[in-house]
């Protein structure tokens, strides 16, 4: 079976705080490690009442800390928020402090409005500078060059693995020019998986950090006992998504027995078009579900995440799609040594 992943935004559900969001976040990655999950990412997001993983470094290195083997890292970091400069040395002090554990996942979105923009001082002219920003941080990853006017340290010879992460072309294009892993965003933006994925394997470019594509589908997971409570679970997710597109985000809410009578159709139907990649139900209706999901698209590795407001169904959740998607094809210590040897060093 192929390597599993989560994908976690440390959500504050209603009734609720960052610290206790956090905390949450520490115990489900033990449970992930337990269970054989292969890597654990987490993603910034800033100015949201409902997800406390703004300090996605800072997370990263509590989650790594909690934890032994399993990889940990972000997906991602939006990259216009931040000099390349000082993304090497946070993810190079946390690849020295847990070396062959730490991932890269890099994003081109903000990650906020322009607001957020403006409180993080980053000034944007109109010009994109992703990949140049991109190149510019994967020169400060590699090999030490002493006669470099500026260095990465801690960061060079790190070779943390970088992943070019997207809900677009552009982003699959970087990476096969690159020859970097890709990850889409199809658990929220679906519409250009199959031509994304299509042509990240069409137009992959080996590089010394990849020798083929290697692309990983993100998929929502809401797992129960029954397709109803399934269903029930996802409400949660719904109603946050339905609020942030009308411009109101807030804590994750309570789950509700009918969501159609809790959101207008026409907001519904966008909710579900955009949350379409997702597995629903007990663990046989999650199976079938995942199982297409990987028939159709031929994922190198899935990445999971599930947005539910009780901690406890959430672990429950992810407990299952574990179970239903079988042993891994080899352990998180395995697979760090060989994505070691596998990026620049």
């Amino acid at each position: 079976m192929i390597p599993i992943s989560i994908l976690d935004l440390a959500p504050v559900p209603e009734g609720s705080t960052p610290r206790q969001a956090l905390a949450n976040t520490l115990d489900l990655a033990r449970h992930a490690e337990a269970w054989g999950y292969r890597r654990y990412w987490l993603a910034e997001h800033h100015n949201m009442p409902g997800i406390a993983s703004a300090a996605t470094a800072v997370a990263i290195g509590a989650v790594a800390a909690a934890t032994a083997t399993i990889r940990v890292g972000a997906g991602g970091i939006m990259l216009p928020n931040h000099a390349p400069l000082t993304v090497a040395e946070d993810f190079g002090t946390l690849a020295e402090l847990y070396p062959g554990r730490i991932d890269l996942g890099l994003g081109r979105a903000p990650g906020g409005d322009q607001a957020v923009m403006r409180a993080l001082r980053r000034y944007m002219d109109g010009a994109d500078s992703f990949p140049q920003d991109v190149v510019e941080l994967l020169r400060y990853l590699g090999p030490p060059n002493p006669g470099a006017a500026v260095r990465a340290i801690p960061g060079e010879g790190t070779g943390v693995p970088v992943w070019i992460l997207g809900s677009s072309l552009y982003g699959a294009q970087l990476a096969a020019h690159l020859g970097l892993p890709y990850a889409f965003a199809s658990h929220f933006a679906p519409d250009a998986v199959d031509d994304a994925v299509a042509a990240y394997r069409r137009m992959f470019q080996p590089s010394d950090h990849l020798d083929r594509p290697r692309f990983m589908l993100a998929v929502n997971v809401f797992a129960a006992d029954t397709d109803a409570e399934g269903r029930r679970l996802m409400s949660s997710m719904q109603q946050a998504f339905a609020n942030l597109r009308l411009g109101r985000p807030g804590r994750l809410p309570p789950p509700v027995d009918d969501i159609a009578a809790t959101l207008d159709p026409r907001v519904r139907a966008g909710v579900e078009h955009a949350l379409s990649f997702s597995a629903i139900g007990a663990p046989d209706t999650v199976r079938r579900t995942l199982d297409t999901f990987i028939e159709r698209y031929q994922p190198d590795e899935l990445i999971l995440t599930g947005t539910i407001h009780d901690h406890a169904a959430r672990v429950r959740s992810f407990g299952i799609a574990a179970e239903v998607l079988g042993p891994r094809s080899d352990s998180p210590a395995e697979s760090g040594a060989r994505e070691a040897s596998d990026a620049v060093q």
